[in-house]
């Protein structure tokens, strides 16, 4: 039997393969006897403590005692970081890919703890890595299919696939944690048939889903048909694993509980059942290009930490996400989108652009994007609901129409003092939106009893502030025209606190086009015709639906694929 090849080892959702990990040196310093030691470090959501065991001047534990990362993250980094870490002997080490901050206070925090100890080691920065490994050509795998990218597509199709009695399943990744941008998400939206519909009394059918998308999408009607069918039968699919979305609000709309994000609760499931089918995952590891045999899909070529190799297949799923984190490619495709930040995950570059190109692959509507109008400015969360609101720069001042479309918002701000912007709002609108509650138990957000007070917190000029807060309400009252909206708000800005405010962003959440599939996720060739053997699902394809979609034609093309491997 050959030996397989190993690019990443640990993460406690699934079972991961991947490149043997390398010696590093220990720290040094004279410590003897067995103690524990603590540190902190600062992480993306505040301070990191841990508890560092040492037998002399040798870690032989990390517990990490307390944290305020977001789950989604933390849940799946620390474990890795932490064996990291203790099994190197020494905080410097490789980051965990996909959880940048989160690995930097830990590392932050273990090195504080050794220089207590009297221990020496070299100073933490963002940039810390562990020794270097000369890459070499790796051994050739072989496997019935590989699926390149896992987020909520790729899971998905590993799932169906395995399901539909495909043996050997290998998901590559090239971060070292799943679950791409799916697991942050609050929303799993546009889908039907659901259990929490029903009992909400929500009417809703496949006809009606295909007649409100018609005419709002590009898709073809064979992919809006296979989306709708997809879609009334996704949340049977998924509470079969587990997964019961409970909470119906606004229609299509869908989160786990009323106080409880769908993303999460999605992607922790979907990654235990991949581990339970006994999927082969390699994080670490990045699809580099296709391996292309008289025009069909026979593997791909990918690399880790070690060195690169290929692997061949019967068949090939892509689902490695879209653009919206490479400027170059949006400067490209949809200049001036390259001055937004983005709210998807770090993976989202597009890796695969090119190598679509390269080998004479159809690609469409690049200039498609979805627009998040307000983000946490400096985080990646989606902020802000509702009517009532204002949008204010450093001087308290309002500077544009808060209903415009999103790009106009987004330029607007960014050519504000600073590039600042600040979301205010008052009471009524916190006590109706469960997302502005949740960013406030989190700190995300700053609360005042006083306009005055709240414009002290948020830097901003409180005269200038209170005028704008007069102004909007003249406007929404009709005593005077709203000098930024021809049709003022409904809701007046409350009189009393107490009031909240955050800074804000416009942000790409993700790029709507990519490689053209057909209603089977087959892709299609620059000649109209199917390329034999590859398939793609998620965010990489042309026009793709947002969350839902990934998953139902993720759920798609491991059918599709499982039927081409098991008929040749």
């Amino acid at each position: 039997m050959k030996k397989r090849l190993i690019c990443l080892l640990i993460m406690s959702s699934v079972v991961l393969a991947g490149c043997a990990k390398t010696e590093s040196g220990e720290a040094t310093g004279t410590p003897t006897g067995v103690a524990t030691y603590e540190g902190v470090g600062h992480g993306y959501g505040g301070e990191v403590k841990v508890a560092v065991e040492m037998d002399g001047q040798t870690i032989t534990g990390i517990e990490v005692v307390e944290h305020h990362e977001t789950a989604p993250v933390s849940n799946r980094a620390l474990p890795i970081i932490v064996d990291r870490i203790v099994e190197a002997k020494t905080p410097v080490v490789d980051s965990v890919s996909g959880a940048t901050f989160t690995s930097f206070a830990v590392k932050s925090a273990v090195a504080d703890a050794l220089t207590q100890a009297g221990v020496e080691v070299e100073k933490i920065s963002m940039d810390t890595k562990g020794p270097e490994v000369e890459k070499k050509e790796l051994e050739e795998v072989k496997t019935q299919l590989v699926i390149v990218g896992g987020g909520p597509a790729g899971l998905s199709a590993a799932i169906e696939a395995k399901e539909n009695g495909v043996e050997d399943v290998i998901l590559v990744e090239k971060l070292d944690i799943l679950s791409g941008n799916g697991k942050f998400d609050m929303n799993f939206f546009d889908i039907i048939n659901t259990e929490a519909q029903k009992a909400n009394g929500v009417e809703d059918s496949v006809e009606k889903f295909i007649e409100d998308k018609k005419d709002s999408v590009v898709d073809s009607i064979e992919r809006l048909t296979a989306q709708a069918n997809g879609a009334a039968e996704v949340d049977s699919w998924l509470r079969g694993m587990g997964i019961n979305l409970n909470y119906n609000y606004g229609g299509r709309n869908h989160m786990a509980e009323a106080d409880a994000y769908a993303g999460e609760h999605i992607q922790d499931n979907l990654e235990k059942k991949v581990q339970e089918l006994g999927v082969d995952v390699r994080t670490g590891t990045k699809g580099l290009d296709l391996i292309m045999e008289d025009g069909k899909a026979t593997g791909i070529k990918v690399e880790c930490k070690e060195g690169t190799y290929d692997i061949k297949a019967d068949a090939v799923i892509v689902a490695t996400g879209g653009f919206s984190h490479n400027k170059e490619l949006l400067a490209e495709y949809a200049p001036g989108a390259e001055r937004l930040a983005t709210s998807n995950q770090m993976g989202a570059t597009g890796d695969f652009v090119s190598v679509f190109q390269d080998h004479d692959i159809k690609m469409d509507h690049m200039d498609k994007l979805s627009v998040f109008k307000l983000i946490i400015s400096g985080r990646r969360d989606l902020t802000g609901a509702g009517d009532g609101f204002l949008l204010v720069n450093k001087a308290g001042e309002r500077f544009v129409d808060e209903s415009a479309a999103s790009m106009d918002v987004g330029n607007a701000i960014l050519d504000q003092e600073g590039g600042k912007a600040f979301y205010i709002y008052d009471q009524r609108l916190y006590d109706s939106s469960y997302r502005l509650k949740k960013h406030n138990d989190l700190g995300y957000h700053v609360k005042a009893d006083t306009l005055e007070e709240l414009a002290e917190k948020l830097g901003v000029d409180a005269q200038g502030l209170k005028a704008s807060v007069e102004g909007y309400n003249k406007g929404v009252t009709g005593e005077a025209a709203d000098p930024f909206r021809e049709k003022a708000f409904t809701e007046t800005f409350g009189a009393e606190g107490p009031y909240y405010g955050v800074q804000v962003e416009t942000a790409i959440h993700m790029t709507k086009g990519g490689v053209v599939a057909d209603d089977k996720a087959q892709v299609i060739n620059n000649d109209g015709k199917v390329v034999d053997g590859l398939y793609a699902a998620g965010e990489v394809v042309d026009t793709s639906g947002a969350y839902s979609a990934s998953v139902i034609f993720g759920r798609i093309s491991g059918e599709e694929a499982a039927k081409h491997i098991l008929n040749k």
